[in-house]
């Protein structure tokens, strides 16, 4: 991790998820906006602070161990938690035969009776490993409890499954038969 880069990846953030328009940018309906539009704010923010090769360490998850942008033909755009753009769309991918979910010990009964849901959010987010499973679970819970999801069953199912960066998962839901409750 790189604390030096934690500012501009807030900021970018706070454009990307939630201002865009605010700061006079076009977000298409799967949230991009253009590149160089996006650079624009960040160096009349930071001034030199900051070049293209902190910009693509922040891409590349450097900032805080976590992919959260993606770049294609010259748009950038939050991978998740967008609150002023529709559904955002990835392609479908094949998944391992597990994934994981951290959650909070409070909210293992809805999960038993409703499964996995979004909530608030357009996905259920997966990790790839126990660790970050329970890393994320712990924004949720002092004592997460770890689920781990028969993902490639669920896939056979009928569930799709997106893979928007490397160590997370993307699921509009997962019904209570595909996880694996805690004794």
């Amino acid at each position: 991790m790189n604390d030096q880069l934690t500012p501009l990846s807030r900021y970018i953030s706070t454009v990307l998820r939630h201002r865009a328009r605010d700061f006079g940018l076009e977000m298409d309906s799967n949230g991009f906006v253009e590149l160089e539009g996006l650079w624009a704010l960040v160096i009349e923010r930071f001034g030199d602070q900051y070049d293209l090769d902190d910009l693509h360490k922040v891409i590349a998850g450097e900032a805080d161990g976590r992919k959260r942008f993606e770049i294609v033909a010259g748009r950038m755009r939050a991978l998740y938690g967008h609150s002023r753009v529709g559904a955002v769309t990835y392609p479908p991918a094949e998944p391992p035969e597990y994934l994981y979910h951290g959650t909070s010990p409070q909210a293992l009964g809805a999960i038993r009776r409703q499964g996995l849901q979004p909530l608030k959010q357009q996905y259920v987010h997966l990790s790839a490993t126990e660790k970050i499973a329970r890393k994320e679970g712990g924004h949720r819970a002092r004592w997460p409890v770890l689920l781990k999801v028969r993902s490639r069953q669920a896939a056979a199912a009928g569930v799709v499954f997106h893979h928007p960066e490397e160590l997370h998962w993307l699921v509009k839901a997962v019904p209570p038969e595909f996880i694996e409750f805690p004794e």
